[in-house]
Order: C-alpha cells, then structure tokens, then sequence
C-alpha cells in the first residue's frame, strides 16, 4: 500500500479501478481509515479511485504535536496527494468528517473539483452555541482515547472494520480536538457558491444528520439527494448495493 511524504509527513492511501477513468478522492469518517471504501473498489472499477488515510489515522502519520492537525493541513494534505498522483480535477467525496472535509475542500480549492459525493454529512453551523456544543463532543472524544486508548474507539460499522488497521489513539485524540472540532461558518457561508454537481446521500437511520444532509441539499444549486433505507451512518457499508448503484447513476448522468 503507497505511502508518500507529503506536507512534512507519509500519507498513507491506495489507488483503485482504471488509470485512465475520471478520478474520484474519497476522504473517511473520524476514527475510521480508507478501508471503509472497500466495498466501493470493485464497483467503481471504470474509475480512478483514491482512497487516503486523514493525519493520525490508519497508516498515515501521526505528527505529535496538536497544532499538526487541522482542517486546513487536511484540506491540503488532499491537494497535495492530488497533485502527486498528476490530477487536475476529481469527483470529491467523503462521509461525516470525510464529507465536511470535502466541502472544506471545495472552498479552498474549486478548481480541482469536478463533482461532490456527501454522506450523512452537514455543512458545520451558523451560530457559536451550536458549534461549542458539537466541539464538545469532539473533544470528549479525543479525551477517551488519552484515557482509554485503542478501546475508546466506541463501536460503528465503519469503526469496527478498520479498527485493526489504526496505530495511534494519541493521533486520533489529536485529530479529534484539531481536525473534527470546528472554528468557524466557512463552509456555511460559501455553499450556495458550490458551482459543481452534488450528490447528497443520507442512510435513513442515522437520524443525527438528517438534517445536515437536507440542508446541504437545500442550499447547494442543483444538488440532488438520495435517501438510503435501512442504512446507518456508514451508509456505504449498510447498503453497499445501492449506495454504489446511486453514485454510478450520479456519475454518469453528469458525463463524469
């Protein structure tokens, strides 16, 4: 599996499909690796398809310091793993922290995104209360893992099938307070900019981001959002089928 040194540290990730398909970047969930995806790695086979590991999880490094880890050195990590690989322009996709990330991305960076792939994601928050209560619970997370280690993963679909491949809880305790905690209403403020297509898709069980991905659906022209019945919050491994069925259907009818 590639490792490649990028930003002062070796970001671990995998490439699947065809060389010559139209790329798409998939960015994971907090304290889960690229391995989430695999399911995707066949399905998607006419595509280029890259998965990568965030700062501090799976087989990425995991710097020592807490100002190591961020939503802007993420963001960049993935422009520079783009770069490195001699792509332009992909498909940007990711669930929950992956799928803020990716608009994330698509702010810094509009030009190097072709179309969005959101999954049981929201757009961050407009108001400070909403968000001190959501750093809270980020925060909270990362205190498990100082405390508890490897066993204050919690249990999840997509963090129960890549728990083997994580190595460090402090990177993850890091990554929690620097990377899912957030500072301000960017991403908020900039989605009625979003100029590409996007594709919305909630699993119907996961409750919590209902309204997250409805008000993405909302606000971003032209996004189209397709709902997953009998899927939690890892939608793509609940229901891979139909998961892979909706974002061919999105890829294809937009010439992708």
């Amino acid at each position: 599996m590639p490792l490649v040194e990028l930003n002062g540290i070796n970001i671990k990730y995998e490439e699947h499909g065809s060389h010559y398909g139209t790329p798409i970047l998939l960015t994971h969930a907090f304290a889960a690796t690229l391995q989430m995806w695999r399911p995707q790695f066949e399905a998607w086979k006419e595509y280029r398809v890259i998965a990568w590991d965030m700062r501090g999880h799976g087989g990425t490094d995991s710097p020592p310091k807490q100002e190591d880890y961020t939503e802007k050195l993420t963001v960049e990590d993935m422009a520079s793993l783009l770069r490195h690989l001699g792509i332009q322009k992909a498909v940007i996709g990711g669930l929950s922290l992956g799928g803020y990330i990716s608009l994330e991305f698509q702010v810094a960076h509009p030009e190097m995104v072709s179309a969005l792939v959101l999954c049981n994601t929201g757009p961050g928050y407009r108001k400070d209360d909403a968000r001190e209560g959501w750093n809270d619970f980020s925060n909270k997370y990362a205190i498990r893992f100082e405390e508890r280690g490897m066993d204050g993963l919690g249990r999840g679909i997509e963090i129960d099938e890549t728990r083997q491949y994580q190595r460090s809880a402090q990177g993850l305790a890091f990554a929690g307070r620097g990377i899912l905690t957030q500072r301000d209403a960017k991403v908020m403020e900039n989605i009625d900019k979003v100029a590409v297509p996007t594709l919305v898709i909630w699993g119907a069980d996961d409750q919590r981001y209902k309204a997250g991905c409805e008000s993405i659906a909302a606000k971003v022209p032209g996004a189209k959002m397709v709902t997953i019945e009998e899927a939690g919050h890892a939608v793509n491994l609940y229901q891979p089928e139909k998961f892979n069925a909706a974002v061919l259907e999105f890829l294809q009818s937009n010439d992708l």
